[in-house]
Parts: structure tokens; C-alpha cells; sequence
């Protein structure tokens, strides 16, 4: 088959996301098909056209404020004299996917990666107004891939779609990198926080938490965002700028490292579809606490991973956050999301594919 994905930003390493499940997919697929991705280029920084690990990739110059949107006046034009016999949009939240739309071919399929909202109070007034290009765009596809049954639950009732239209196929993890994992001794307590510096991720809580946890603890924060500078003024201003530690941009191997060292990963995100980070962090044996809200909900079992409601009370999350760490949970109760709600990319690529076929 010829095979075209959409990618709404450029389509690298490192970037997380969307990124990084279209690149597990593609690269899988292309072992088998011809597969092209078309992406973004926001800065002109990548090259136009390449072939990575057998996957055709065209990006396309676009206007991506803030990092979302990515609108792209050439990858429309390009869409629009596209012939495949299967496309697949990614992200409802950015033009590309609903782009994808316009290109010919056989099967047309979006996976959402809908959260319902969006991350602002101007982006979700966008949000709304955007609605009936969304529609559209969901109503014109052959097939739906939602990430979480909560995904599934959103789309139909947001969009009146008829659940048999819905597939859920969750996001993947390369079970194949972890084999050789191990964490490594410290003599000190660590909070993970994986994920784009963004408010609506709720990392400052984790800055307002620290003063109230043992001298012992440290927070870890990777990732990149506007909130990086008033994250590091706040930890300043509480006196724990020693205690909190930022990375950015870590290689694959370091990043998977931080999973396994951590005593505990945190997300406090209002909105995720899935979150492969948490996925990541517990297949890593890492135990999570996560809000509960929104697709987080699906992940909270009180055994290895611990919710907490909205609006955050600092003392609340501190109380559950030092029974974590004392609680000697590590790698207790992580196996029963393997193969279940977790699953390996190459399992992910397998159920698209048929999804293409049928």
C-alpha cells in the first residue's frame, strides 16, 4: 500500500507527542509499505525532503505561533494534488490533520488525539469556533482512531458520531528499550515531571509542593515551555531553587534513565487523551500520581498509580505524594498494564494496518 500520514509539526526526535507517534508508526509500516509523511518545518532549520529509516518525509513551511496550529498554506496545495491509497491525519488541535482531507485515496483515517479543549482561555474560544471545520473532518473519515476509551467517549459525544466509527488503539511503547533498564542508586528522593512546560500540565504545583516535602526530595523537570522562567523565578521566590533541577532536549536513552531512577512521576495535566509518559514512567517501574481528570482518570488503580482531584490542594498532594515515596511501591502492580492498556508499537502498527485493509 501506499501509505501517507500527516504529521502536524516536523516530524524529529525529541519532540515529543504527536512526533513521536507518528515516527513509531511510520517507521513500523514502511517496513512492509510505501510510506510518506508529510510535516511541518517551522523554521526552516530541517532539511525539505529525506528518507529516515525507510519513510519518505516532505515538511512544509507553515505559521505555528506558541508551537500549535501549523498552518500550512503548502502542504494544503501539496494535499490537494495528493494520491494515496491511504491517508491518515494526525491531531485534531492543528490544521494539518483536517488538511488531510482534501488528499485522494481509497481509506481516509485521523487519529484525534482530542482532549476536548483548549490549553487557553483564547485557545479554547478558537477552539469552539473551530468546531464545524472539525466536524467535518471527522464526518468525512472512513475511520476514527481514539487513543483511550475516554478519547472514544469525547469524540461521540461532542461530534454525535456513531460509536462503530470509533476504534481504540492506544499510543505504544518500545517494550524492546526497556530490557536492560535499571535503576540506580541516590541517596536522595526524586519527583519525575515528564511533559511541554505549559500550565495546563500543572507543573507549578509540583514547585508549590516542594517546601512542604523532606529537605531530601528533588524535583526533575523535563521539558521546554513559557512557564521554564517563572517555574525557576517561583522555586527561587520558595527557597527550593536547590531542590529542582531542569533538562531539555535529553537523548532517548537518558530520558528512559530518568523514568527508572525516579521515585515517583508526576502529571497534574486538566487535559490528555493518553499520556504516553505515564505509560512510559510504569513500564519503567516507576509508580505515577496523576489528576484525575480527563483520560488520566483511566490510568488511576490505587496501586500503581494514585489520583488527585481538581482544584489541587497543595496540602493533599503533599500528603499522597510522601506516602508514595515512603511506600516502597516501586515495580509493585506494573505488569497489569502490559499488553492491556500498554502495548508495543509493533502491536500498534499491526491493528492499523488492518484498520487500512478492511
Amino acid at each position: 500500500m501506499r501509505i501517507l500520514q500527516v504529521c502536524p509539526n516536523s516530524y524529529q526526535n525529541g519532540i515529543g507527542g504527536v512526533s513521536d507517534h507518528v515516527m513509531n508508526i511510520a517507521e513500523r509500516l514502511a517496513k512492509g509499505h510505501d510510506v510518506t509523511v508529510f510535516a511541518t518545518n517551522p523554521n526552516g532549520r530541517l532539511a525539505w525532503r529525506e528518507v529516515v529509516n525507510g519513510v519518505k518525509v516532505q515538511r512544509f513551511r507553515c505559521f505555528a505561533p506558541g508551537e500549535s496550529y501549523y498552518l500550512s498554506a503548502d502542504m494544503l496545495a501539496n494535499l490537494r494534488r495528493a494520491k494515496f491509497d491511504v491517508v491518515h491525519g494526525h491531531n485534531y488541535h492543528a490544521f494539518p490533520m483536517h488538511f488531510s482531507s482534501f488528499a485522494k485515496c481509497k481509506k481516509f483515517v485521523v487519529t484525534a488525539h482530542f482532549h476536548g479543549a483548549g490549553s487557553s482561555v483564547f485557545r479554547n474560544c478558537l477552539f469552539k469556533v473551530f468546531k464545524p471545520i472539525g466536524k467535518r473532518t471527522l464526518c468525512k473519515a472512513d475511520k476514527i482512531v481514539a487513543v483511550s476509551e475516554f478519547e472514544k467517549h469525547l469524540l461521540c459525544e461532542q461530534f454525535a458520531i456513531d460509536p462503530s466509527r470509533v476504534v481504540v488503539v492506544p499510543n505504544g511503547v518500545d517494550f524492546m528499550e526497556y530490557i536492560d533498564l535499571k535503576p540506580r542508586r541516590h541517596d536522595f528522593k526524586s519527583i519525575l515531571y515528564v511533559g511541554r512546560l505549559q500550565t495546563y500540565k500543572g507543573v507549578q504545583y509540583l514547585i508549590e509542593t516542594l517546601p512542604t516535602l523532606d529537605a531530601n526530595v528533588r524535583l526533575e523537570i523535563v521539558g521546554k515551555g513559557f512557564l521554564k522562567d517563572f517555574l525557576k523565578k517561583r522555586a527561587k521566590e520558595l527557597k527550593v531553587d536547590n531542590r529542582v533541577l531542569f533538562f531539555q532536549d535529553l537523548s532517548r536513552k537518558e530520558l528512559l534513565q530518568k523514568y527508572a531512577d525516579a521515585d515517583a512521576f508526576v502529571l497534574l495535566s486538566r487535559h490528555e487523551a493518553y499520556s504516553i509518559a505515564v505509560a512510559e514512567a510504569l513500564v519503567a517501574g516507576t509508580p505515577c500520581i496523576v489528576a484525575n481528570a480527563s483520560a488520566l482518570t483511566e490510568w488511576i488503580d490505587n496501586e500503581s498509580c494514585f489520583g488527585v482531584n481538581y482544584p489541587i490542594d497543595i496540602s493533599e498532594l503533599s500528603n499522597l505524594i510522601n506516602s508514595v515515596l515512603e511506600g516502597n511501591i516501586k515495580r509493585r502492580g506494573m505488569k497489569k498494564w502490559m499488553r492491556t492498556k500498554i502495548v508495543d508499537w509493533n502491536d500498534v502498527s499491526a491493528r492499523l494496518e488492518k484498520i487500512y485493509e478492511s
